[in-house]
């Protein structure tokens, strides 16, 4: 999935597939730069793709196979996927010796956020308290 996708000019050398029960149920290569969406890595292509075809929010019970060490977005997007098990072949330090690095993102994240070099600034948060709590009022609400 990396190489292919990457020769066929759909983005970056990464490329993800998911299995449950010895089956691919998703896969997915890198098209930031052909879909021209920075999210478009190739495990959240892969995670949407599986998650379509089971007909569910979660995978459990499913592997993730990735190219790489998967990347802060990437691994957010894993842990709320639930996979049973990830495995990976390059380590994020290989992928910044080929130019991919990913390491000012782990070192923004030990940063307040109003310090951050893109800075962030906490605003509505009574308005949004509120929506919080009609969620939480919801009997029937689907959690996840």
């Amino acid at each position: 999935m990396a190489k292919s996708g990457m020769e066929a000019g759909k983005g970056g050398p990464f490329g993800c597939v998911i299995v449950k029960d010895g089956k691919v149920v998703g896969q997915g290569s890198n098209l930031v730069t052909s879909n021209t969406d920075p999210t478009a890595h190739a495990e959240v292509i892969a995670i949407r793709d599986a998650c379509k075809n089971l007909n569910h929010f979660q995978l459990e019970g499913c592997e993730l196979y990735t190219s790489c060490e998967p990347c802060p977005m990437c691994l957010g997007a894993i842990y709320w996927a639930r996979p049973s098990r990830v495995f990976y072949a390059c380590s994020h330090d290989e992928a910044a010796e080929a130019g991919f690095d990913d390491s000012f993102i782990y070192e923004e994240i030990q940063i307040k956020p109003e310090k951050r070099k893109i800075p962030m600034t906490q605003m509505m948060n009574e308005e949004s308290k509120k929506v919080f709590e009609l969620w939480s009022e919801i009997e029937d609400r689907k959690v996840y």
